[in-house]
């Protein structure tokens, strides 16, 4: 196996647990310690993810880079340590109750390790029925910071909402002091946004002023008006929808974007042609895009995807990790949950996005994050690198 480990950031280990199912002898579901855990041959992974319906674009980026992932840490033979490795597959479809329905089947069927799902509510549910059945989860693409430290059988193979927040601070010198906006809309995302702003990077004393605006609003001059008579130093734009088109071309139209520094996530590539003439004039925070890192390893996720018959995007860097991650456990618990489980607190590997640290006291994905710029390639846009925030800066709060 390609990967090696490194106990980092503390070396508080949680009794928790990872491993195994599918052969005989079987550990019972939940279980895992013990000699007949160790013994086994062969270890089932239940992956659940949305092969249909809203998210299916992020969950078939995060299996084509899970498929690749596994190819690689295995050095393409799906076993570990004489242990073969056996996928099952399963769409959760966006559905929470899908979802659920889906890791009680595997579970009961001895299943000891989950991985999956771009939804933050299936994210969740899944992360309890890990916590009640003893087994693994390792969650990914899915961003909810209740995530992290959600319970001591969760890990994440992805990044957080904090690591997109603290990333929008790096577009400033000090945060300290500074005016920042956030505009939103008036819903539960959007006021999630301002919450994490706020606990952040107002946190590190900036004034956050919010700018909500009502889900029904379809004409964006007056936001755009009150966004200038604010003055801040850096826009923070949370916003989704088909309504995206008509506000940025208000924000431009209203000279927002020639005022002020304004700052938004970069989606994946299904997005780039989104932004309209505002396009040119926005910074991107962003967890991952083809190139960003330009390391060996994200050459390797790349290739192996694209010789499938796929495309890397923004969230292969999640589906790529797990395989990394859960091989890792595997080869060092050898089936024995809470070996495999302690092989995983502190875990530093080389991902596609770097070094990559799995934080030991509440399991916090550590990795860089990047700022960004689409630029005009003929007919659509392409993503180019302005910097990069190094794991330590972008890392979030430890979970309590």
């Amino acid at each position: 196996m390609r990967v090696t480990k490194k106990l980092v950031l503390g070396t508080a280990v949680t009794a928790v647990a990872l491993a195994l199912a599918a052969c005989a002898p079987q550990a019972a579901p939940g279980g895992g310690s013990g000699d007949d855990a160790a013994g086994q041959s062969e270890v089932t992974v239940g992956i659940l993810t949305s092969e249909t319906g809203p998210l299916a674009g992020y969950g078939k980026q995060y299996l084509d880079a899970f498929k690749a992932g596994l190819d690689y840490a295995t050095d393409g033979t799906n076993e570990v340590a004489g242990i073969k490795i056996a996928v099952e597959y399963r769409d959760d479809a966006g559905d929470p109750d899908k979802a659920v329905t889906a890791a009680k089947e595997l579970i009961g069927s001895g299943v000891n390790i989950i991985a999956g799902t771009a939804s933050s509510g299936i994210a969740l549910a899944l992360a309890e029925q890990a916590a009640q059945n003893k087994i693994l989860y390792v969650a990914g693409p899915a961003a909810a910071d209740a995530i992290t430290g959600a319970n001591a059988y969760t890990f994440r193979s992805g990044r957080q909402s904090a690591q997109d927040v603290a990333t929008a601070g790096t577009f400033l010198d000090d945060v300290s002091g500074k005016n920042i906006a956030v505009f939103a809309q008036d819903n539960a995302f959007g006021q999630g946004n301002v919450a994490a702003v706020e606990a952040i990077l107002g946190g590190q004393g900036a004034t956050v002023t919010p700018v909500l605006v009502a889900e029904d609003v379809t004409e964006f001059t007056p936001f755009a008006q009150q966004v200038l008579a604010a003055g801040p130093d850096l826009v923070f734009v949370a916003w989704a929808g088909a309504t995206s088109g008509a506000m940025w071309q208000a924000m431009s139209q209203q000279g927002v974007l020639d005022a002020i520094p304004v700052v938004t996530g970069l989606g994946d590539s299904a997005t780039f042609g989104a932004y309209g003439e505002a396009t040119e004039k926005i910074s991107f925070l962003n967890h991952y895009f083809p190139g960003a890192n330009g390391g060996q390893v994200e050459k390797a996720m790349i290739d192996a995807i694209e010789s499938a018959g796929g495309a890397a995007d923004l969230f292969s860097p999640d589906g790529f990790n797990a395989a990394i991650m859960i091989v890792h456990a595997i080869e060092e618990g050898k089936g024995d949950v809470d070996a495999m489980v302690k092989a995983l607190e502190g875990f530093e590997f080389d991902g596609p996005k770097g070094t990559t640290t799995v934080r030991a006291s509440d399991h916090a994905l550590l990795q860089e994050m990047y700022q960004a710029r689409l630029v005009a390639d003929g007919g659509s846009f392409t993503p180019v690198l302005v910097d990069t925030s190094d794991a330590e800066s972008v890392a979030p709060a430890e979970a309590r």
